[in-house]
């Protein structure tokens, strides 16, 4: 086993690509889409999600819809959560369907590409539920690669 340090993650992940995947999706939606990547932790992968979405303040968006994409790369483990709002729309199913397409992007070593995939599909349907409204939208989130 190794420490992933950051200069490491950042090798795994083109943070800057996406940052930009992260916006686009964003610029159709009023739901806000975060990406956090952990280095080797000791403990459930699950529980750390739970506690990244608190950190990070997902739940405090307006119409709680925000969406978190947490990865542990040295366990090989992730999870995609949304929030209440969007949840009440996609339902488990959705999210279910969406780790397992990324799951193939990562099996093969390709992060950068699955997460686009997913940050792209979880926009999709964010914009379907919530869409944009320039009058009254505001990026409630920063839209940079959390590397805690």
């Amino acid at each position: 086993m190794f420490a992933m340090t950051r200069r490491r993650l950042q090798k795994l992940i083109d943070t800057e690509q996406v940052r930009k995947a992260i916006m686009a999706g964003e610029s159709r939606t009023s739901g806000e889409i975060r990406v956090s990547v952990a280095p080797w932790f000791w403990g459930d992968v699950e529980r750390a999600a739970e506690r990244a979405f608190v950190r990070l303040g997902m739940m405090r968006t307006r119409e709680r819809n925000g969406v978190l994409f947490f990865l542990v790369p040295a366990r090989q483990s992730f999870v995609v959560r949304g929030d209440e709002g969007i949840h009440a729309h996609v339902g488990q199913a959705f999210w279910d369907d969406l780790a397992a397409a990324m799951s193939a992007y990562f099996r093969r070593g390709e992060f950068t590409q699955g997460l686009v995939f997913g940050i792209h599909a979880a926009s999709e349907k964010l914009a379907r539920h919530f869409p944009f409204d320039a009058e009254r939208d505001v990026n409630e989130l920063p839209d940079d690669v959390d590397l805690s």
